[in-house]
């Protein structure tokens, strides 16, 4: 007869008698009542209105000018111009005229607004070359196929850089200026470097290099993108090192928003000369615009803003709004639970009935 083996019994997989197998640890099992869940709803609803309150009086105390300049004044002109392709290559400036009743103190930033322009999607995300924009040489004569259609232009010549987020580079220029009491125009200085990231500046963006060649005989044998009036690697004419995939705008540019409703930084208020020491006096002012970038394809808006900032950031008053609301939730479930505790659980008897 066949050897047969002994079958496991009952008791073989028992976990071992410890006292964490055995679940024998000692643990501390709060009891809920009412004397100790009721103030932390009071505590609770008290420190969000504390928050929210707080928060609201630091996002009030920044000043900000929103400015819609898509078909304002005479840039309507310009507007209905950029509806021809054909006129692409044309130029065409415009004014913005405004007026600052109370004086912008300490760091004014200058940003550019878009509106219904969807950086979130997933194809225009993906279309770019990463290698490309770190400067490796070989991606710039061999840009990757993820930045198809905007991978070579008619002629087979690969663009620099490539895809879609870099082709509908926003491509419209500012120049502010102060009317002063004197009826004088004195221009508005503003710092045009130095508003990017620093891990985008000095790590994820770099030219490509070839011994002693210079920017423009490195980009020899690849064309710039479609929609581009000058090349990358003489995008800024005033700053040479300030060019190609280092140039602040690009960098800013490449950084796609989460919403369609955005605004990215275009400059900061340069406060070493007077009257722009304290920041943007009061008084009238004026935007002169070059206006390049159209809108009217994906129905959207264009604007400018000036506005101070704090350590929370901006005028948003989301987390404010939160907070109170919340407060005032957790507040009325409070008040909600101590009535009913005093009217059925206090004593216990109309618990049991």
């Amino acid at each position: 007869m066949a050897d047969v083996k002994a079958r496991p019994g009952p008791l073989a997989r028992r976990p071992d008698n410890s006292a964490f197998k055995q679940q024998r640890l000692p643990a501390w099992s709060p009891m809920l009542t009412a004397n100790t869940v009721l103030p932390f709803f009071y505590f609770m609803a008290l420190l969000c209105m504390l928050l929210g309150v707080w928060l609201l009086l630091t996002v009030q105390s920044t000043q900000e000018v929103k400015m819609d300049y898509t078909e304002a004044g005479t840039c309507a002109q310009c507007f209905e111009m950029r509806k021809n392709v054909s006129n692409a290559a044309k130029t065409c400036n415009c004014r913005l005229e405004f007026h600052i009743q109370k004086a912008f103190k300490g760091d004014v930033f200058f940003y550019y607004g878009l509106q219904n322009f969807h950086q979130n999607l997933r194809r225009y995300m993906d279309s770019r070359d990463d290698a490309q924009m770190v400067g490796r040489k070989t991606n710039l004569k061999n840009p990757s196929t993820y930045c198809k259609p905007f991978r070579t232009d008619q002629n087979g010549l690969p663009l620099a850089p490539c895809g879609a987020v870099a082709n509908s580079l926003f491509n419209d220029s500012f120049s502010l200026s102060f009317l002063g009491s004197s009826g004088r125009s004195v221009p508005v200085p503003l710092l045009r470097q130095g508003i990017t990231w620093y891990t985008d500046k000095n790590i994820k963006y770099r030219n490509p290099k070839d011994g002693n060649m210079t920017l423009a005989q490195v980009f020899e044998g690849t064309a710039q993108p479609l929609y581009w009036q000058r090349p990358a690697f003489d995008l800024n004419v005033l700053d040479p090192t300030n060019n190609g995939f280092i140039n602040d705008d690009l960098i800013v540019w490449m950084r796609e928003a989460a919403f369609p409703n955005f605004k990215k930084l275009y400059g900061v208020l340069y406060r070493d000369n007077k009257p722009f020491t304290n920041g943007l006096p009061a008084g009238n002012y004026s935007v002169d615009i070059s206006y390049n970038f159209p809108v009217q394809y994906f129905r959207g808006r264009k604007e400018v803003v000036l506005t101070t900032l704090t350590w929370f950031g901006g005028q948003n008053h989301f987390l404010p709004v939160a907070y109170l609301v919340t407060s005032c939730l957790v507040l009325l479930v409070a008040v909600v639970l101590t009535v009913a505790w005093c009217k059925f659980g206090k004593n216990g008897k109309n618990m049991e009935e």
